[in-house]
């Protein structure tokens, strides 16, 4: 072979993936991006510019990049945004430059966002997307685990069931649905989808010259 150092298959360079985990608010989402970010050290969360304040115990540039309306304003005019909504009266957005230059590298990203910014970065970088959409068992049951948080007012619960429903009709814009009656089960579902999209031909980029390797 013409490599000094030839590669095993399972060291084969490959293209980073941005693996979307959408939901309605209380169908598990949040729960299942923690675990994928406890369990699997090939992934990290993406950061996303936001103009609302930080909240306690909130680091600028770990948790959210914090900025100011006019700022964000700027970058979005700069086109600096793979995308960004606006919801509740906040922008939240992705920044471009960081993330495209660590997929080259073969880091995976995780984002936690809705069914608007999965159409903008889809729509922007195809490729490189894997979108999975998390669904209740029942609209009751996620009545019961909102209702249950004991955060929120009735009025703030009856919004949310309003927003969810909203989004729960976007599902069939995902490649990959998942109903969370269990949640261990769940994320093993989650897990296997990134394991599978990770080994995807267009993605092993150091097959090439490996498979030019085993035909000398």
């Amino acid at each position: 072979m013409g490599d000094s150092s030839p590669q095993t298959a399972d060291q084969l360079h490959r293209r980073g993936l941005m693996f979307i985990l959408s939901s309605p608010s209380g169908a598990g989402k949040t729960t299942l991006s923690r675990m994928l970010l406890a369990k699997d050290a090939e992934i990290k969360l993406s950061v996303s510019a936001t103009t609302r304040p930080p909240r306690p115990g909130e680091v600028d540039g770990v948790h959210y990049h914090f900025v100011s309306h006019e700022r964000f304003q700027q970058m979005i005019d700069e086109d600096d945004f793979y995308e960004w909504a606006e919801v509740f009266g906040h922008r939240y957005g992705t920044p471009k430059g960081i993330i495209r230059a660590a997929l080259k590298q073969g880091q995976d990203f995780l984002f936690d966002i809705d069914w608007q910014g999965t159409q903008q970065l889809y729509q922007k970088d195809q490729q490189d997307v894997v979108r999975v959409f998390i669904l209740p068992p029942s609209i009751e049951e996620l009545h019961r685990r909102l209702k249950g948080r004991a955060t929120d007012s009735a009025e703030v619960i009856a919004a949310r069931m309003e927003r969810a429903r909203a989004e729960i009709s976007h599902w069939d814009g995902y490649d990959y649905v998942i109903i969370n009656d269990d949640i261990d089960v769940c994320f093993d579902k989650v897990r296997a989808i990134l394991e599978a999209e990770r080994m995807k031909r267009a993605r092993q980029t150091g097959l090439i010259p490996f498979v030019r390797g085993l035909m000398v």
